[in-house]
């Protein structure tokens, strides 16, 4: 089944260019655009959408609030924000606000489709480099809880989200937050320096 992708984005040529793009992907499908955060929200009442690519700087809210709000009232959409900034206060905010990635606008094509393809089994993309923002690495392990620590393991063992909530008899939603909670904890942008990380610091 075609993923049912949605772009926000207050500039047409980017849209355009991105659907032009995303046409290239036999797996997904482009099922409308928006120029700004109400068109969005009124957009995504009537329509089906798997993922929403968010432009961060937009005309009346910024594409971190609309991540909020869209994930707030439509939860099992994936947000990735796509942005221009490569800034760490940025990506921070949007993993908070439930994001499940943060693409440059000069991502490749490749790029793209594997954040698309990593978003779709539940896990999170990033291709900003986290070390250009933050010089200074954690020289302490970092507090988790103990369900984080449950899901820290499944997620080293390779389960999906849904497979985890479904072992752990907790929601997906659930776990999705543990895992945007414990990649801020470690410092890691995707799943396998998150892997890495806790490894580095014995929690699993």
């Amino acid at each position: 089944m075609k993923q049912k992708i949605f772009i926000v984005d207050d500039h047409p040529l980017v849209i355009e260019g991105f659907k032009t793009l995303l046409k290239q992907n036999e797996n997904v499908i482009v099922v409308g655009s928006a120029e700004n955060a109400f068109e969005a929200m009124d957009f995504l009442k009537k329509n089906e959408v798997n993922i929403a690519f968010l432009d961060i700087n937009l005309p009346d809210i910024s594409g971190i609030e609309l991540c909020k709000k869209i994930k707030t009232e439509f939860p099992a959409i994936q947000c990735l924000a796509l942005s221009t900034f490569n800034d760490r206060a940025y990506v921070s905010k949007m993993i908070e606000n439930g994001a499940s990635g943060y693409l440059l606008k000069n991502s490749s094509k490749e790029e793209i489709f594997l954040a698309i393809g990593e978003v779709v089994k539940g896990n999170m993309y990033f291709n900003v480099d986290y070390q250009k923002q933050n010089t200074s690495k954690y020289d302490q392990a970092p507090i988790i809880t103990r369900r984080e620590k449950e899901v820290l393991i499944e997620i080293a063992e390779g389960l999906t989200n849904q497979q985890i909530a479904d072992k752990l008899f907790i929601s997906i939603t659930t776990v999705s937050s543990h895992r945007q909670n414990l990649m801020l904890k470690l410092d890691a942008n995707n799943t396998a320096s998150l892997i890495k990380m806790a490894g580095k610091f014995d929690l699993i």
